[in-house]
């Protein structure tokens, strides 16, 4: 009795017992045992269900799974042969016995990239390819442990029309150059014989060797038999997919019957699977071969935007080093720049923006241009960080930068500098006494409303000094001012011209091209010139006291300090009338105290005047009736350069330079 349009007027309980009552009277009984196969479902699209086709079952007729969710009936899979498994499968398989892995299958898949293969072969003579992937020897070791083994990503390339197949062990790391080069590669799906006529293939595949079990092969038939029957084809037909015991005995190779097992007992052998993964191999490729672009243009950036060619000052010989962290894409944002600040004073930068990314590269960069346009403004240390700091906070508040803006004066052998969270400089004095500075001076950029201060340290002839980034002395599993330390007594040891020093401090440190930061090191010798070099670098220094006296005395002392330098005719000259202007308007503009200073170098001739009034001056055109205002700018008309600034005591300091002639 159907049930099914009357359930809808029945309660729910009594509609599910109803149900249940009347799939149990329709429900076939299961087959015999020792019968015929089981059933095999058809086809998608053999079905005959009019389900599926929207049309309403028949009257008395259940759908394959019944309201509870459970079919009437589970078809097996005894019926099917590994023939229809395994030469249906898209992969390579090949099916070997006995100690010696003699051939017992191949499907057409590994036919078509090898060749056909004669059963009952040796696969060391008939399957070369298995050597030449390392897989022999794996198989020795599935044979003997009976677990299966894999390799992955094996190079294979397919066989010519009329040549032999080659088989080529690479793993995915060693294929990446050879897909990179350009060579055409074997996508995945099924491999017939008439895919890979008449021309070679190559591909990537994951190899698995499994232990398995088969039957002996039949008693031998009658010769009439034997020639009808297949008997070359009876090992692969007996194959048994079980899995082989855990701990499995080897059969006696000297029994009669197959190779390698005595009669009756079952023969244990290899599968070899190989699954096709050129697809992932090449797609894992191109995107290293991205990221490598990506890095490489991130780097390109990050060295772009950091000075391309060192400033050399004539007092100080310097030298620099960056090296990016990691492999990925994300740059960092160290930094690091010499500016020449002119009178021979030189301002040494070096900074590290927080963080990773462009985002960061982009903050360095305009950190770095704005640290030069200050610097031309030739203020102390802590004014030009008390400038980066609002800057930073007007760029991303949320981008925190730490930095040191330090400045040599040949004139005081000191270093002033300041510092905004930046670890410390360290010195080496000439007799190898390595000294900190004072911990910073001020809190990190872009913190906002703090008040920056400078400091100094002594910087002689002989000293030398390093300014570095986090990333060279910190590491995950130890304190950062560990890592200072261990730079100090390297540093200490350390010896040789700038860049010799900026290396080996690196290789010290223990950074590689797999470290995980950024790493910046700047590195200043201060010499002690003898002999020759020091005839090339001298100083002469005038008090002027007085009143109008003091204008006459500074050309005197000028003429005779340029005539004594050995200076040619044209160049005393000019000297003695720079000198004169830039006294004359201090004499005029400015307050005691006054000092005139001249300074040589083996590249420029340097003229200063300080005094003690802060009111700097500046050039411009004088009409043709005032009788002053022309000093400066007839100072700047006949000087390589000049420039003003604030002294640190109070007062100011008016210079300008003649670049000496060459030889």
């Amino acid at each position: 009795m159907n049930f099914t349009r009357w359930s809808a007027r029945l309660p729910r309980t009594q509609r599910r017992t109803a149900a249940r009552t009347d799939r149990g009277a329709r429900r076939p009984q299961p087959a015999a045992a020792g019968g015929g196969s089981g059933s095999v479902p058809a086809a998608r699209g053999e079905r005959s269900d009019p389900s599926d086709r929207g049309e309403p079952p028949p009257s008395g007729a259940a759908g394959p799974f019944p309201e509870d969710g459970i079919p009437a009936a589970v078809p097996t899979l005894d019926g099917l042969s590994v023939h229809d498994v395994l030469g249906q499968v898209p992969a390579l398989v090949a099916v070997v016995y006995g100690p010696d892995h003699r051939i017992a299958y191949v499907n057409e898949s590994y036919t078509a990239i090898f060749g056909a293969r004669t059963p009952g072969a040796s696969a060391r003579q008939a399957l070369p390819e298995l050597q030449e992937l390392g897989l022999l020897p794996l198989m020795d070791q599935v044979l003997r442990s009976g677990r299966p083994r894999t390799v992955k990503s094996r190079r294979v390339l397919g066989a010519r029309a009329g040549t032999a197949p080659v088989a080529v062990a690479e793993t995915e790391a060693e294929a990446a150059g050879s897909v990179a080069e350009g060579t055409v590669a074997q996508g995945s799906g099924s491999h017939g014989p008439a895919s890979v006529a008449g021309r070679g293939r190559h591909g990537y595949y994951t190899f698995t060797c499994s232990p398995i079990e088969m039957a002996p092969p039949a008693p031998a038939p009658a010769p009439a038999a034997a020639v009808t029957s297949g008997a070359a084809d009876a090992p692969a037909d007996a194959i048994a997919l079980g899995a082989a015991p855990e701990q499995p005995s080897i059969p006696d190779p000297g029994a009669s019957g197959a190779p390698g097992a005595p009669d009756g007992a079952p023969l244990r052998g290899v599968l070899v699977f190989g699954a096709d993964v050129t697809d992932q191999v090449e797609a894992a490729e191109r995107l290293r071969a991205s990221e490598r672009l990506q890095r490489q243009a991130a780097v390109t950036l990050q060295r772009s935007l950091l000075p391309q060619e060192l400033e050399q000052p004539d007092d100080l010989r310097v030298a620099a080093t960056y090296q990016p962290g990691g492999t990925d894409a994300a740059v960092g944002g160290d930094w690091y720049d010499v500016i020449t600040l002119g009178a021979g004073r030189t301002a040494l930068v070096i900074g590290d923006v927080m963080g990773r990314g462009v985002r960061a590269a982009a903050v360095m960069g305009q950190l770095r241009t704005a640290v030069r346009a200050y610097a031309r403004l030739d203020l102390p240390p802590h004014e030009v960080l008390q400038l980066l700091d609002g800057l930073a906070a007007e760029i991303d508040p949320n981008q925190i930068a730490t930095c040191v803006y330090a400045v040599h004066d040949p004139n005081e052998n000191r270093l002033v500098y300041a510092s905004a969270g930046h670890l410390p400089i360290l010195v080496r004095d000439p007799d190898g006494t390595v000294r900190r500075a004072a911990e910073p001076t001020g809190p990190p950029l872009g913190t906002g409303s703090w008040l920056h201060t400078s400091a100094s340290i002594p910087f002689g002839p002989g000293s030398s000094a390093v300014l570095y980034t986090d990333g060279l002395v910190e590491r995950r599993d130890k304190d950062i001012y560990e890592g200072v330390a261990a730079l100090e007594r390297v540093f200490a040891g350390a010896t040789g011209a700038p860049q010799v020093m900026c290396d080996r401090l690196i290789r010290a440190l223990g950074i590689t091209a797999d470290h995980d930061d950024d790493v910046a090191v700047l590195v200043l010798q201060h010499p002690a010139r003898t002999g020759h070099d020091a005839e090339l670098f001298h100083n002469a220094a005038l008090e002027l006291l007085g009143g109008v006296e003091a204008a006459p005395r500074a050309r005197a002392f000028a003429s005779g300090v340029l005539a004594s330098w050995r200076f040619p005719m044209e160049l005393h000259d000019l000297g003695v009338l720079a000198a004169s202007e830039l006294v004359a308007n201090s004499l005029q503009h400015g307050v005691p105290p006054m000092r005139l200073r001249l300074r040589r170098t083996d590249r420029r001739l340097i003229i200063e005047v300080t005094d003690g009034d802060e009111h700097l001056p500046r050039r411009r055109r004088a009409e043709p009736a005032d009788e002053a205002g022309r000093g400066i700018s007839i100072v700047a008309t006949i000087a390589s350069s000049w420039g003003s600034r604030r002294t640190p005591g109070g007062g100011k300091a008016v210079w300008c330079e003649f670049a000496l002639p060459a030889g």
